[in-house]
């Protein structure tokens, strides 16, 4: 199954779902201090960004590849929403031909197919930009308890990748989700998106790490690339 379709399947339940992902926006916008007028979002999602921008802006471009999503977007004369997938190049050569002042991405690039070319193609916008990136010590001891590798690049590789493309500070900050009860904690698991589509444990394998899991919060960790202080 693809990333997107897992998405647009859960996006009526998903801003029930997406508290850290909110905390990481709040965080991202805390940094910006020049209130930019021409804004692009890639990986926008339901405008959970978008709804939290408190300034006014001539234009905002959100690109997300879950049409689910994007049908939850706000609309406006002032809002673009393009459905289209940041890991392709055409994308950035021949789509966004807009020149923005501002770029976002809030918890989306942690799914890019080569972070690395990404990188390139969102430097080759000429653009400041605050980015949110999800990395492997998210969920770490879930994957600790069920002998699994993440699939996150670490935060020193987003890190090395960051200081080759952007001038910009980077912080790494890490954050726990407390639950009730570990079946509550899965369940959030699966309808806030976090998992990407990618399952990698079975059903037997999955009751038992229901049952082993230790704590009764989750783990996430976020790679934070925001305008540079210096």
């Amino acid at each position: 199954m693809k990333i997107s379709s897992e998405f647009s399947k859960q996006a009526l339940h998903y801003n029930n779902y997406n508290i850290i992902q909110n905390m990481v926006i709040e965080k991202l916008l805390s940094h910006v201090k020049q209130k930019p007028k021409r804004i692009l979002d890639l990986g926008c999602g339901s405008g959970n960004l978008c709804r939290a921008i408190d300034w006014e802006y001539e234009h905002f471009c959100g690109v997300d590849f879950a049409k689910g999503m994007l049908e939850l977007h706000p609309k406006s004369s002032k809002i673009e929403l393009l459905c289209a997938d940041f890991n392709d190049e055409k994308l950035f050569k021949e789509t966004l031909t807009y020149i923005y002042d501002f770029i976002f991405s809030a918890s989306a690039l942690q799914w890019s197919d080569d972070l690395d070319k990404t990188f390139s193609m969102i430097k080759g916008l000429n653009a400041p930009v605050a980015l949110a990136i999800f990395t492997s010590n998210t969920f770490k001891t879930i994957n600790k308890t069920a002998s699994i590798n993440s699939i996150l690049k670490s935060s020193d590789e987003v890190e090395k990748l960051c200081k080759r493309y952007f001038n910009a500070d980077f912080e790494v900050v890490e954050y726990r989700l407390e639950f009730e009860s570990t079946r509550d904690m899965f369940k959030y698991i699966k309808r806030s998106g976090v998992s990407g589509a990618r399952k990698i444990l079975n059903y037997k394998e999955s009751k038992r790490l229901l049952r082993e899991y230790p704590l009764s919060y989750l783990e996430f960790e976020v790679a934070f690339i925001y305008p540079s202080k210096r």
